[in-house]
């Protein structure tokens, strides 16, 4: 670090700790640049580095100091989810001038039934664990693993995905101006891999069996597709009406060595990004916050326009192989839900001067927004790029 870095961050921590604790910033101003900042993070005529951190939902629990119980808040009692996200957002309103959590809750006659996706397609189970919801395996051997890519090649996609009261209800919220979802995003093919078929064995099969790995991937990218078609008609779309667009997150994906990748999960991208996003001006996102930089090039081969990885890189190296990605990071998330002060303003600091130049930066976690994340931390950041974050 810099000794002028050491000053900024010495200079904005005295500020703060002689106003009670909250970063001086001007919340109108800020916000003001931050709509600018936002719609454009590549755009030479922009005040500042755009801010990409939006508080998640786990966040309400250490901020309002309540016992943390994941199934009550987001599955169980949506009542209760409503009153803490008020109090939370009475809380930032104060703190940073915006309410972050939603305060409505869903009307289910306004809902449309649950649509199968590809884990059902595939036949994993999808239960509550711990405080997530997570993927079971449906295949343990390759013998297995065979046998399921039968069932699905045999398989009718459309009666697989779509409840049996599909027609009726999709009749009845069309009349009331509510369009069927489409499926533009995906847990990535090595996550969902390894899913249902395990960590090991995935890495093995790649290793020996290559023709059951290619049929295994391109298994999924053919479902991919299909359900993709299929949402596309039932909301009306033909494929050149078809909105564009797709992401993927795939933390997993680190796991695999570069060849590895290049055989089983890029031609899974490289297929969604042909049909769903062919054009320059496409999205093509990646989630992945882990260990990416082994893939960066294969990456780099896919002209992703944004990306969220983990805090193992820095933002030089991501543009190197990314030149036109909008880059959500590099905080590292750990630093954020600990509210380690000196060193959120830090990586702030760094990762601006990273990206001065080429811009393109939205600074964010590299990867969740943890539990523990606290309202003046993201305030913190705010008044670090106020002070230190703006473009000349």
């Amino acid at each position: 670090m810099s000794a002028a870095h050491q000053r900024d961050i010495d200079d904005l921590l005295s500020a703060t700790y002689a106003n009670d604790g909250l970063a001086p910033v001007d919340l109108e101003q800020f916000w003001q640049d931050q709509a600018l900042a936002i719609a454009d993070p590549f755009g030479m005529a922009i005040p500042q580095v755009a801010l990409g951190i939006g508080m998640g939902d786990e966040c309400v629990f250490d901020e309002l100091g309540v016992p943390e119980d994941y199934w009550r808040y987001q599955v169980a009692d949506p009542e209760w989810r409503l009153a803490l996200n008020k109090e939370y957002n009475e809380k930032a309103l104060r703190i940073v001038g915006r309410r972050m959590l939603s305060e409505s809750v869903t009307n289910p006659a306004f809902c449309y039934p649950p649509i199968g996706g590809l884990h059902d397609v595939f036949e994993a189970k999808n239960i509550w664990e711990g405080a997530s919801w997570w993927l079971q395996q449906s295949a343990h051997t390759e013998d297995e693993l065979a046998a399921l890519l039968d069932r699905v090649d045999s398989r009718e996609i459309r009666r697989c995905i779509l409840p049996e009261n599909w027609e009726e209800e999709k009749a009845r919220l069309l009349s009331l101006g509510v369009m069927p979802p489409l499926y533009r995003h995906q847990r990535g093919p090595v996550t969902f891999a390894t899913s249902i078929f395990g960590v090991e064995n995935l890495i093995f099969l790649l290793h020996d069996n290559p023709s059951l790995t290619l049929r295994f991937s391109e298994t999924i990218l053919r479902v991919m597709l299909e359900i993709a078609r299929i949402l596309d008609e039932e909301s009306g779309y033909s494929p050149e009406t078809a909105p564009h667009g797709f992401s993927f997150a795939d933390d997993n994906c680190c796991l695999l060595t570069p060849e590895m990748y290049e055989m089983f999960a890029y031609p899974i991208l490289e297929g969604m990004f042909a049909r769903y996003s062919p054009n320059a001006g496409d999205g093509r996102f990646q989630h992945s916050d882990s260990a990416m930089g082994h893939l960066l090039s294969l990456l780099g081969r896919l002209c992703l326009t944004g990306v969220n990885f983990g805090p193992t890189l820095t933002v030089s190296e991501i543009r190197a192989h990314l030149p036109h990605a909008i880059i959500y990071g590099q905080l590292a998330p750990f630093t954020f839900s600990r509210n380690e002060e000196a060193k959120i303003v830090a990586e702030c600091l760094r990762d601006f001067d990273m990206a001065s130049e080429q811009r393109g930066l939205v600074f964010s976690t590299a990867g969740s927004v943890n539990n523990g994340s606290r309202l003046t931390g993201l305030r913190l950041i705010m008044a670090a790029i106020q002070r230190y974050g703006r473009y000349s």
